[in-house]
């Protein structure tokens, strides 16, 4: 978390400064910065574009359940838990419909008195 701080930070503040004040080292920083990707964070950018395909080809209408069936047939091994943390994290949402208001009948009454 520190060194994405660092990483996007980077151009306003010397970097040996922000690894002093955050106690990271400047070479783990180096470190992480040249470090490849890895294979879950690729898997994950892979998933997140199927997510993303699937709920555009929907009109937005899909949710976790409906994409995790579409994924699954397509031969996407994903649990629908990693699938609603995904779109929740990157604010995938699917369209709801409004509360529909429901109209009770008023009370039929002969007494006068009653009546408004």
């Amino acid at each position: 978390m520190s060194f994405r701080f660092i990483e996007d930070h980077r151009d306003a503040y010397p970097i040996r400064l922000m690894c002093a004040v955050l106690e990271v080292s400047p070479a783990g920083y180096y470190a992480w910065r040249d470090r490849p990707a890895s294979e879950r964070t690729k898997s994950n950018a892979k998933l997140l574009a199927a997510i993303r395909q699937t709920h555009r080809d929907s009109s937005g209408r899909y949710g976790s359940p409906r994409v995790h069936a579409v994924l699954q047939t397509q031969g996407r091994g994903a649990s629908r838990g990693r699938i609603e943390r995904m779109m929740r994290r990157h604010g995938i949402r699917a369209i709801m419909a409004p509360p529909r208001r429901v109209r009770t009948p008023t009370a039929v009454t002969t007494c006068r008195s009653h009546r408004t």
